[in-house]
């Protein structure tokens, strides 16, 4: 049985292409479930993120699985779906670069602890679907053994380790320093946690924390010693901050143009800081037209990432040869 892997990510499509295919955690299993429909699919798994969406498979023809699995993808996202934007991976790469997104050294920012924990949620997504079987569920567990070997044997995660720590990089490029700063995050994630706790770090006062379940904005607001919203009420609560952070799963916008209109005055038009790091974009782009507004999404964040891969360069090829001897060893390098 052959590997495939399908994709686009970060350095292959803007958010607004990556968006149409981002999967809501919930919905990883059923996706991979409906992937083995595809004409020459016998396994699969789905990985998506705010920086990728993969399209893992076993197949008999890689070839031909490739050629069905473009075409189901074309009919999702039609014309605004280009060749360029989309990767590809047979056999032994295709093990190879799984074992580089599970160690965190294809991320956009080198290292990050997030990735890890990703991957092992989508494969257990696509198990209980009954959507794998002997050779994904092989490479899989190989590519987390590989995972935690990398980050232990490697300094790979010295450093900045999360989008959030990015972020908050960003926000004070912006505003110089974030002493007393009050802070809204939108969703109760990992990835808004992260950001959170690298905001209080950095000197912020305060913390609101909404999200559609009340009782995880307590629980997050409770450990960030913040204030829960409920997420009826956030835009109440706009009037007072200076950061926002957004990352949902919601599949449309959350914070609309309307919403900071609504509280300009309120706010004496002071700067507001908007950071989107949820893929599809919770924040409409139109936010970003308002005078005092600056809004990022995830795609602004390339630049800081940029600047500490650049910095991890030893250890990426440190970790790429740790990946091949393991591989080798295996024999999975030589599917």
């Amino acid at each position: 049985m052959g590997i495939l892997c399908l994709g686009l990510n970060h350095q292959t499509a803007p958010v607004e292409i990556r968006e149409l295919f981002a999967v809501a955690e919930g919905q990883l299993g059923e996706h991979a479930g409906q992937l083995c429909e595809v004409e020459g699919i016998e396994e699969s798994v789905v990985l998506s993120t705010c920086n990728r969406t993969e399209y893992y498979a076993a197949a008999v023809d890689c070839g031909f699985a490739s050629d069905q699995l473009r075409a189901f993808l074309q009919s999702q996202a039609g014309s605004r779906l280009s060749v360029e934007h989309l990767y590809e991976k047979q056999q032994g790469e295709a093990a190879r670069h799984l074992c580089r997104v599970v160690s965190g050294i294809d991320s956009m920012v080198v290292g990050e602890t997030e990735i890890f924990g990703q991957v092992k949620k989508a494969y257990q997504a696509a198990l209980e679907k009954g959507s794998t079987s002997r050779s994904l569920n092989q490479l899989f567990q190989k590519a987390f053994g590989i995972g935690k070997k990398v980050r232990t044997d490697t300094g790979i995660q010295q450093g900045q380790t999360s989008v959030g720590s990015v972020a908050v990089d960003l926000a004070e490029k912006i505003f110089g320093h974030l002493r007393d700063s009050k802070v809204m995050v939108i969703g109760a994630g990992e990835i808004t946690r992260a950001t959170a706790q690298s905001l209080l770090s950095r000197g912020a006062r305060s913390i609101f924390v909404t999200n559609r379940s009340y009782e995880r904005a307590e629980e997050l607001a409770s450990e960030l010693d913040g204030e829960s919203v409920r997420f009826d009420q956030w835009h109440e609560v706009l009037q007072k901050v200076d950061v926002v952070i957004s990352s949902t799963g919601a599949p449309h916008a959350v914070m609309k143009r309307e919403h900071v209109e609504a509280v300009r005055r309120k706010r004496r038009y002071r700067p507001l800081f908007v950071i989107d790091i949820a893929v599809p974009r919770d924040i409409e782009v139109e936010v970003g037209e308002i005078e005092e507004v600056y809004l990022y999404d995830i795609d602004a964040l390339k630049e800081i990432a940029m600047e500490g891969k650049g910095q991890r360069v030893d250890q990426i090829k440190l970790c790429e040869r740790i990946i091949d001897r393991e591989l080798i060893e295996s024999g999975l390098f030589g599917l």
